[in-house]
């Protein structure tokens, strides 16, 4: 008997229905080889025949004795992955009349199974969801943990089951479970600014707060560059707090790399917060931007929408940092294979820090540092000039003095404070490049630069004396100008003033000269 189920192959964010086939029938089969499995299936796949027949014995069913094909069609596309224990194992029941079959093409069904019939979660339910309602299927049945996060997709009816008993009642049309729903808008709105960190909490430090709310305002990169316990990592963990409320779109966008990669927490829903990975320096290239045989997002597609924190700058490998700089200007990271292409999303904003030298006290106000001569200059340059120019803000984390710590006299502005202001600049940029797929200043490109960021005569040439001053390059140029205008929105100035110009050039100071000796 013949008979089709459905299950579903993901391929960068996106997935692609798969036509599970089984044929069982015919003749007894003499010997033990009665399973045959095609359709380009990966070795995880091959090997599910032993757990689904361990698993179908375990719940009362039974295996058939006869030659049984499964094909897994288009049987071009490489099959990946032990999701398709389910669909396979649903087929051959219905296929050797074990369970009602007609209910087969109404759903995509996706699982891995355990020798005891359980069922394990697997990754990408949400866009294999999408994929679903898009083709039309009537429902989805997957592990229950992946239900929550498949059923906030509507126009489908999303089944969480805890073992293959339960998919096989669904099928027969006598379960009693009842579609997972889930209240999109409720559950987003509800936790979209939920964090576990504030501004408030850091005492002093006026001037790198100031740094970051032009960075969260205008979508701009920063590199803190301070002594040991500063608080350059305490500073960057509270950047998600005061950067714009995700949208549902960008939710959206954030939770289908998180459920491809596996990421996504049990039963959770949706991606509510900004994204902030914290990768070690001992990351290699591929870890960053993704790859591998079967291409998956990096770091930095997992930071899509949020921050990237790169702690101890100096310390990634080279070839690591320079690898960012393309995605870093284009805003996705293209990962190519001999068989296939993968695109994925990468609209991060770069945080990093560093010591100022190999000891960490260089320019500190109290104690001495111990490098010798040059060793500041050759430690500051195992960062690239080009990966320097795309960040837009140097900023000098000095250490806070103890009658700050201690002082009560005056509590710290709160998260929910600095990020109305970034939100209202925010949206000046919004009215600024309606029509545009352009969300901040950070993203305009140069041509656009000279049209936005008109400076008078004062202030020409005062760029003009730092651009020859500090030997500026033509990008770290347009950087300064896209960082004067976001101070400008900020203050709410139609025009990028003098004050503006002075504080983009100010946070500039690893381009000062005599800075690293």
């Amino acid at each position: 008997m013949l008979v089709k189920a459905y299950a579903s192959a993901v391929h960068g964010v996106d997935a692609r229905t798969i036509t599970v086939e089984v044929n069982s029938g015919g003749q007894p089969v003499v010997g033990t080889n009665y399973y045959h499995l095609v359709g380009l299936p990966d070795s995880a796949i091959r090997e599910g025949f032993q757990r689904i027949e361990a698993a179908i014995f375990c719940r009362g069913f039974r295996m058939p004795r006869a030659k049984t094909v499964v094909n897994l069609a288009p049987a071009d596309i490489r099959k990946e992955g032990s999701a398709y224990d389910l669909p396979i194992a649903m087929g051959v029941l219905a296929a050797s009349g074990q369970i009602n079959g007609d209910r087969l093409g109404d759903f995509i069904i996706m699982g891995e199974l355990s020798l005891d019939g359980l069922l394990r979660p697997i990754k990408g339910a949400l866009p294999i969801a999408i994929q679903a309602r898009k083709e039309k299927f009537k429902g989805f049945i997957l592990p229950k943990q992946n239900a929550r996060e498949a059923a906030i997709v509507n126009d489908i009816e999303v089944y969480g089951v805890d073992n293959l008993e339960e998919a096989a009642d669904i099928l027969n049309g006598h379960s009693s479970l009842e579609p997972v729903v889930v209240e999109t808008r409720d559950e987003f709105f509800h936790n979209r600014s939920n964090y576990d960190v504030d501004f408030s909490d850091v005492k002093g430090q006026q001037n790198i707060k100031r740094s970051l709310e032009i960075a969260a305002a205008g979508g701009h990169n920063v590199i803190l560059i301070g002594p040991p316990g500063a608080g350059k990592t305490m500073l960057a963990r509270r950047l998600p707090t005061i950067l714009p409320p995700l949208s549902l779109q960008e939710a959206l966008e954030t939770t289908k790399i998180h459920s491809v990669s596996g990421i996504l927490a049990s039963n959770a829903a949706l991606v509510t917060t900004r994204p902030f990975r914290s990768p070690h320096h001992t990351i290699s290239d591929v870890a960053l931007v993704g790859g591998g045989s079967d291409p998956m997002p990096g770091e930095i597609s997992l930071a899509h929408n949020g921050v990237l924190f790169l702690d101890e700058l100096p310390e990634f490998k080279r070839s690591v940092l320079e690898v960012m700089r393309q995605p870093m200007e284009e805003r996705r990271v293209t990962i190519s294979r001999a068989k296939n292409t993968v695109d994925y999303p990468a609209s991060f904003m770069l945080v990093s820090s560093m010591n100022p030298c190999p000891c960490g006290y260089y320019n500190h106000p109290d104690k001495e540092c111990v490098c010798g001569p040059g060793v500041v200059k050759r430690y500051l340059t195992k960062i690239s000039g080009p990966l320097l120019d795309r960040i837009d803000l140097h900023v000098e984390v000095t250490p806070v003095s103890y009658d700050e710590l201690a002082s009560q006299e005056r509590p710290s502005e709160t998260s929910q404070d600095i990020a109305a202001r970034v939100v209202t600049a925010r949206d000046i940029q919004a009215q600024r490049f309606v029509g545009m797929n352009i969300h901040c200043n950070a993203q305009m490109p140069s041509r656009m630069v000279h049209e936005v960021c008109q400076v008078d005569a004062a202030g020409q040439l005062l760029v003009k004396k730092a651009m020859e001053k500090l030997q500026l390059s033509a990008r770290a140029y347009d950087r300064i100008l896209k960082v004067a205008r976001t101070a400008a929105d900020l203050a709410g100035s139609e025009r990028i003033l003098i004050e503006h110009l002075a504080e983009a050039i100010h946070f500039r100071s690893l381009d000062r000269e005599g800075w690293a000796g």
